[in-house]
């Protein structure tokens, strides 16, 4: 009996259309190139989410440097002090109240200095 394959390769080139909506016109109507742009944005996908990571702990410790250099020390001297100290505050949270309550980070950091 013959196999009629035309349901399966439907559903499979369907999924690969689903995946590369918002592409440009090659990549979104041909198969072939769809599936090679849909497996290239996956893996960019992929790296860019480890990417970001990085990218905002760099953010942070700039924002931290220029809030300590305010109040008279440098980044690495205060990070050494918190540490030392006990105070449990991440660099997200240390570079927020910098950037957004300068006068709580001077006072994080007089407590960490002292």
């Amino acid at each position: 009996m013959r196999v009629k394959r035309g349901v399966t390769s439907r559903a499979r080139h369907n999924k690969i259309r689903r995946g590369t909506k918002g592409f440009t016109h090659s990549n979104r109507v041909s198969i072939k190139r769809g599936r090679q742009a849909l497996v290239k944005s996956l893996e960019n996908a992929h790296r860019d989410r480890r990417e970001r990571k990085r990218s905002f702990r760099q953010l942070w410790n700039a924002r931290i440097n220029a809030g300590a250099r305010l109040n008279g020390t440098t980044y690495s001297v205060l990070i050494k002090a918190l540490k030392d100290k006990n105070i449990a505050l991440d660099r997200k949270v240390l570079a927020e109240l910098a950037v957004n309550e300068p006068a709580a980070f001077a006072e994080i950091v007089k407590a960490a200095l002292k």
